[in-house]
């Protein structure tokens, strides 16, 4: 698959037309029927989220899990992957909501322990979440799927290409002037790929289109015996 080319390097790729129209209805339909009484679901008047969506509604896998997609995680990974985390957003019309540039540096576990490599521990919706080993981080990679059109205009994410291949780094020290910012634009029914550690943020809302986007992360790399991942599913 040659849009994925430049992915390692880069640390992002956008590809369109993954899911049919008739596909993103179905999606959009599964979440509209859900309970948003759990305590995952996060309501206010510039945010609706769903932390641990595919446990929340896992209806929607089957329709997510498309020969496309598959195609695509199968370029990835081989045969071998699993899902690790997963998210919905919905960016509201008339959301103000900015997210500066950080990079995505925590993963879902089933409990706290004193492992070497693991730190910053925090704690959401009983479920703990910490900074892993960096290579555990380098394995994933961020699927997200746009039930939207998507671009600066309504909060489309803005990235530093190839700021992943540097580790972990402090935001704000990154010269945007000699790292040139991308726009990732992605178009409904398209998904980004993208590594956790690439710097990205997202703007405010300023056309009045809703955003709303599935984000998916897999991996192949099992935990220390001591820990599993909080919302590991295996897929294949």
């Amino acid at each position: 698959m040659k849009q994925l080319d430049k992915f390692p390097s880069i640390g992002f790729a956008i590809l369109d037309n993954i899911f049919t129209t008739d596909e993103i209805e179905s999606l959009v339909q599964q979440i509209n029927r859900a309970n948003t009484d759990n305590e995952t679901f996060r309501k206010s008047s510039e945010l609706f989220a769903i932390r641990q969506f595919l446990k929340e509604v896992p209806s929607t896998l089957d329709t997510i899990l498309n020969n496309k997609l598959k195609t695509v995680l199968k370029n990835l990974f081989g045969d071998n992957y699993f899902v690790v985390k997963s998210i919905y957003f919905d960016k509201p019309q008339t959301s103000n909501w900015y997210v500066a540039y950080h990079q995505d540096l925590t993963i879902s576990v089933d409990k706290k322990t004193n492992l070497t490599g693991f730190g910053f521990w925090t704690t959401k919706q009983n479920q703990f979440a910490v900074r892993p080993p960096l290579d555990i981080l380098q394995n994933i990679v961020t699927i997200r799927i746009h039930l939207d059109e998507t671009d600066e205009k309504n909060g489309a994410l803005k990235v530093i290409p190839g700021s992943h291949l540097k580790g972990i780094q402090r935001p704000e020290t990154t010269d945007r002037t000699v790292k040139k910012e991308v726009n990732c634009n992605v178009a409904k029914g398209g998904i980004m790929l993208m590594k956790p550690l690439l710097l990205h943020s997202s703007g405010r809302t300023t056309n009045n289109r809703q955003r709303r986007v599935i984000h998916i992360e897999f991996a192949n790399l099992e935990l220390p015996t001591e820990l599993n991942w909080a919302e590991r599913i295996n897929v294949n």
